[in-house]
């Protein structure tokens, strides 16, 4: 029997999440007003699975996916009959969703979910209007904007939700590919609208106060903090409007804030950003996006942690109330608003006794009650916990000494060195300069004794792991020049696999082209379930010149290899793992944790030994047989040369841990 789903209400995330089940092998009813909402809702729906079509993310053809959808025109009772979940996404006002919320309760199975879409409303509100039996299962289900392309859902629990409840949207969630974070209390905008709206407050009120321009804060959060945008330009692009009444919504309701005169005024005035052509930046036209000038200089004398003060703030309260733990409050920022860090992280990157006191210098010069320093922050301090400077935070910190480079970040965590790639505003693309940088970084690793670095982490900062090659760097490249562009990778790749230890890499999002032309290279690969592989080269006209021709062949097969060649189509992390890509899929929060993990497990072996079976894996792969087992006997050979073979032999038979000192 089918599994059936019903989506009330056709608009952007209606229809989005209706495709969401579709896709997952729901039947799915999908109900609005008016047939003509269905209709363009259904063309939507066509376009966004055509578009994944093209990119072979789309494992059936569009219109098996359609033929699952029925519209239903204004019957909620018939729509949700032997439905197992309903999701309610009609507009944000409380009566007309407890009116779904009662009809619904009316037809649905007896142990059907109902859950609400809802952004900012109050999930026992809405739970009043059905009858008490069922009251346990509903339940806030927010998807973001674009449902079938934001990977987070936020789970709410109202007063009367059941854990089994929320287990039971946590599994819907799952099938539909997203990851989940829950809200434990009913509280206004959940976890990523009250972190939005604190940093909103901040760069809204530095700009009132004169102390800023828009362009100077927008500037400092893109470039400084590394946000995807800066708070100006995400308002404009959301809507201000929506803004507005997500803001109002959240007051009438408890949520501390004083309304910004800069975004109440562009309400006023209609002005609501990319929708009407004009917000706090002007566009083309009513509805077409194009980026505004904002260079990097003028934020570079910003206060960044009094920017971002008021957002641990508001994170540290979720934390202390129990509304969410501090994993869910990094994640559920990291995947609804694309920041490259958590603000609990960010915070221990800050100093919490630096937030602390630029969120007293915003209280002191506003009076505003919603920027006193939350208790947490204050106890946290008092007690020495300053993030990552002292050893502990909201995390704890292994002592590491941490350089920066124009394009890296590496930082020594004795025994691991973790190579971070550092340009999130361009999704860490592969410039002159980071491969200078990268080479450099190997070859002052490789001079390190075994007990400062045993092995070695790569990873990306922000959504992506790498984008690929900076393609703004092929202007004027000659036929010369691009040979010299293909040998430079080569030769740093190389340089990689001839690192005498273990190199893995943590794929964090977006890992294309040159990016996985470098991943290619390391010895293990461990992906995040966001991660997204591929060789697109071939869509603007080019083909992998990285050594991705090369390596990928050897790693996934000739057929396949050509396959992800020739169609240019991104793949998944888990179709990656099947096809041998990667070794290991990991949720996101966890990467960084597995890959130390598997770093610390190759630290304990004998690192002398971990590098001849490199070497001998490595350099006997394409040599004949014969050939290839000499080079291991000869490997084999050297590490009888070595002290550590017998402390292994010696542990064995004592029954004890070996301790490996690499001589």
């Amino acid at each position: 029997m089918a599994k059936k789903a019903a989506v009330i209400g056709a608009g952007t995330m209606g229809h989005g999440i209706a495709e969401l089940f579709a896709i997952a092998g729901y039947e799915v009813s999908l109900v609005d007003v008016a047939e003509d909402f269905l209709k363009r809702a259904l063309q939507n729906i066509e376009w966004s699975l055509k578009k994944f079509a093209e990119k072979g993310q789309l494992k059936e053809d569009v219109q098996t996916v359609m033929g699952r959808i029925k519209p239903v025109v204004n019957d909620i009772c018939r729509a949700v009959e032997g439905a197992e979940i309903m999701v309610e996404a009609v507009i944000e006002e409380i009566e007309t969703k407890r009116k779904v919320f009662a009809e619904a309760d009316r037809c649905a199975p007896p142990n059907a979910v109902l859950a609400t879409n809802t952004s900012s409303l109050p999930i026992t509100e809405i739970s009043e209007a059905v009858k008490p039996e069922r009251r346990p299962l509903v339940v806030g289900m927010h998807f973001f904007n674009p449902p079938p392309l934001m990977p987070l859902v936020e789970i709410i629990k109202g007063r009367y939700t059941s854990d089994e409840a929320v287990k039971r949207v946590a599994e819907y969630a799952a099938q539909l590919g997203k990851q989940t974070v829950v809200v434990n209390k009913d509280v206004p905008g959940f976890i990523v609208n009250r972190i939005l709206a604190r940093v909103n407050d901040a760069a809204c009120w530095m700009a009132a106060r004169g102390e800023a321009d828009i362009v100077a804060v927008d500037s400092a959060l893109r470039y400084r903090a590394g946000l995807p945008m800066g708070a100006f330009l995400l308002m404009d692009y959301t809507g201000i409007d929506v803004i507005c009444f997500i803001g109002d919504a959240m007051a009438k309701r408890g949520f501390k804030t004083h309304p910004c005169p800069l975004i109440v005024e562009k309400c006023q005035q209609r002005k609501y950003g990319v929708k009407t052509g004009e917000g706090f930046y002007k566009y083309p036209a009513p509805g077409k996006f194009q980026w505004p000038d904002i260079p990097k200089e003028p934020g570079e004398k910003l206060d960044i942690t009094a920017l971002l003060a008021p957002a641990v703030n508001e994170a540290a309260y979720l934390v202390r109330e129990g509304i969410a733990t501090r994993e869910d409050v990094d994640k559920a920022v990291k995947l609804g608003l694309n920041w490259p860090k958590g603000p609990l992280e960010l915070a221990d990157e800050l100093g919490l006794d630096a937030v602390v006191k630029a969120l007293e210098a915003w209280r002191n010069k506003t009076g505003f009650e919603e920027f006193a320093p939350d208790p947490l922050l204050v106890q946290m301090v008092q007690s020495g916990k300053l993030g990552r400077k002292s050893g502990e935070g909201f995390y704890t910190y292994v002592k590491a000494e941490e350089k920066r480079l124009e394009t890296l970040i590496i930082r020594y965590e004795p025994p691991i060195a973790w190579i971070i790639l550092n340009r999130p505003e361009r999704l860490n693309a592969i410039n002159a300069k980071m491969v200078e940088e990268l080479s450099s970084a190997l070859d002052e690793i490789s001079k390190l004794d075994f007990d400062k670095v045993r092995a070695v982490v790569i990873t990306g900062v922000g959504r992506a792991f790498s984008a690929g090659a900076d393609i703004t760097g092929f202007v004027g490249t000659t036929p010369h020049l691009a040979y010299k562009l293909s040998r430079g990778l080569h030769e740093l790749t190389e340089k990689m696999e001839k690192l005498d230890r273990p190199v893995i890499c943590a794929l964090n999002g977006y890992t294309l082209g040159g990016g996985l032309e470098l991943a290619l290279a390391c010895d293990l690969r461990i992906a995040s379930e966001t991660a997204v592989l591929g060789q697109p080269e071939v869509n603007i006209g080019l083909f992998p010149g990285g050594g991705g021709t090369q390596r990928l062949a050897r790693l996934v097969g000739l057929a396949r290899a050509k396959e992800i060649i020739f169609t240019g189509d991104n793949i998944s992390a888990r179709d990656a793992e099947r096809m041998g890509l990667v070794n290991k899929v990991v949720p996101p929060e966890r990467l960084e944790q597995e890959a130390r993990a598997l770093a610390l497990k190759l630290a304990e072996k004998p690192p002398i030994a971990l590098a001849m079976a490199k070497y001998a894996v490595n350099y006997g792969y394409e040599a004949p047989l014969w050939a290839a087992l000499d080079l291991e006997a000869a490997h084999f050979g050297v590490v009888f040369s070595t002290e550590d073979l017998f402390e292994g032999v010696s542990a064995f038979l004592q029954k004890r841990k070996p301790q490996y000192k690499g001589r």
